[in-house]
């Protein structure tokens, strides 16, 4: 057993960057932790764990902390890019970013991220789309697609009465400041590792010094889609992607 053991080669490992003693408090099927686990590992690549420092804010993102072995700032509702503004000002030789929702980056905090992309800032802003408010009970949010039904679109969104959906890397696109717009998905296995080449891309942008980056991805929502995992998956790839249309909006480097 033991000759055998030496032979075997390791393939999977946990990054340094997710916390040895950590316990995921999402739901069951949510996307969120595969997110942060690519995250995690291009930080690992890029090597820059010890000059990183991630900024949560409120929704399902606001944890950071518990599961990453980083420097974590807490900011409110909707502000994390202003929070991440002020981090990477007084400490401009580290790699900052941003881990937001939907709900926060493009509905209460739309303000403040197109300001932020506007200005140029030199940071990441990471925007996990699910198309609701995760966290407070699936409400439809800005990014919500027509006929989405959620706990205030029971009949689904209708656009006289709520208005259309909000694009937001289509918008973030069009700041002179922004360096780099994308949205991906993570709906599968293709999927994923665009998404991750994705991050990794936005992180080297930062550290290259040239500007604003901007990540969406469509993640899955089971509990506030009140669907089964594998259902969510394909609700991203053939109804969310109709709307919010993946692909690179913006990158200055090509």
């Amino acid at each position: 057993m033991p000759e055998l053991i030496k032979e075997e080669k390791l393939v999977f490992k946990r990054p340094d960057t997710i916390k040895k003693d950590y316990d995921y408090t999402f739901c069951a099927g949510c996307g969120h932790g595969i997110v942060l686990r690519l995250i995690a590992e291009c930080i690992d690549e890029l090597n820059v764990q010890g000059d990183t420092i991630a900024v949560a804010s409120v929704g399902c993102s606001i944890c950071l902390e518990k599961y990453f072995d980083l420097d974590v700032v807490g900011s409110s509702h909707g502000r994390a890019p202003c929070v991440a503004t002020g981090v990477k000002r007084a400490k401009p030789n580290k790699v900052v970013f941003t881990y937001q929702g939907d709900g926060d980056a493009a509905t209460i905090g739309m303000n403040e991220t197109i300001h932020t992309a506007l200005r140029g800032e030199n940071i990441t802003v990471i925007c996990i789309n699910n198309a609701n408010f995760g966290m407070t009970g699936g409400q439809a949010s800005a990014t919500s697609v027509i006929g989405q039904k959620t706990t205030t679109t029971p009949l689904g969104r209708d656009p006289k009465m709520f208005g259309y959906p909000i694009k937001i890397s289509e918008m973030v696109a069009m700041c002179d400041g922004a360096s780099y717009v994308e949205r991906c998905g993570i709906y599968n296995v293709p999927s994923i590792i665009k998404t991750k080449k994705a991050i990794k891309h936005a992180f080297e942008n930062q550290i290259n010094g040239l500007g604003f980056s901007f990540v969406e991805v469509l993640c899955t929502c089971p509990t506030g889609w009140k669907m089964k995992p594998v259902e969510a998956m394909k609700f991203i790839e053939n109804e969310i992607t109709k709307t919010h249309k993946l692909g690179v909006y913006k990158d200055i480097t090509r």
